[in-house]
């Protein structure tokens, strides 16, 4: 990102600001904390990073190319072979059961799931604990199982970056300690690139490198060294 800003209601009395001329670089195989106050603007970053939203200006290239140019068709492209996401709350679909939900982007991305698609939606789903639970659905999982079908599903296409918006904030404190594990684990073993949005100092000092927003302007931006607390 270069020089991006976002602003909202644009031409109107209410027209406001949010990001203030954002300047990032996320390099390959980094696991980044965004943290901030509530407000700052991480969850309109977040959303600019992963194509759901357009930023007003400046320069935005994913992969070594500029996006800001392209339509809706081309966006969903992107989105669909670049990124993976996992959010706050694991939007599982209730009537599908892990296996099924781990295969939707597939699904969604070429109208068929394939045996491929299915051996690694298995997989995946092995390698996050859960071979035993892939028939199973959603309201038959607890709820640090139903963030791990989450993270199987955002990684089944295969994506070079992993966006997670606040993974942990639904979860208690030992679902979440073994979320973030696997997400840990699964960046040294695949070399996924990850930005995790979290309020949690604890998870954040457990990142490679914290990125702060205040009032919209990245206010810090560094790495962090292990075991010590942001």
């Amino acid at each position: 990102l270069d020089a991006v800003r976002k602003s909202y209601n644009l031409g109107r009395p209410s027209e406001a600001e949010v990001l203030h001329g954002i300047d990032l670089q996320v390099r390959r195989g980094e696991f980044i904390a965004l943290m901030g106050p509530s407000g700052s603007g991480k969850s309109t970053l977040l959303n600019i990073l992963g194509l759901l939203e357009r930023m007003t200006s400046g320069s935005f290239r994913l992969d070594g190319e500029e996006v800001q140019g392209l339509d809706d068709a081309a966006l969903t492209l992107r989105r669909r072979s670049t990124l993976g996401f996992v959010f706050q709350f694991h939007h599982l679909l209730p009537a599908f059961s892990a296996l099924e939900n781990v295969t939707l982007p597939a699904l969604m991305a070429e109208g068929r799931v394939s045996t491929a698609h299915r051996d690694h939606a298995r997989s995946l789903l092995d390698a996050v604990g859960l071979a035993q639970a892939m028939n199973k659905r959603p309201a038959e999982l607890s709820g640090g199982m139903q963030q791990r079908v989450a993270i199987a599903r955002a990684l089944v296409m295969n994506p070079p970056l992993l966006l997670a918006d606040e993974p942990t904030g639904n979860l208690d404190t030992a679902s979440s300690a073994e979320v973030f594990a696997l997400l840990r684990r699964i960046h040294a073993e695949r070399g996924t690139s990850f930005v995790v949005v979290t309020h949690d100092p604890r998870l954040a000092a457990r990142c490679d490198r914290l990125v702060e927003l205040i009032d919209g302007r990245i206010a810090r931006d560094e790495a962090i060294a292990e075991g010590v607390e942001p």
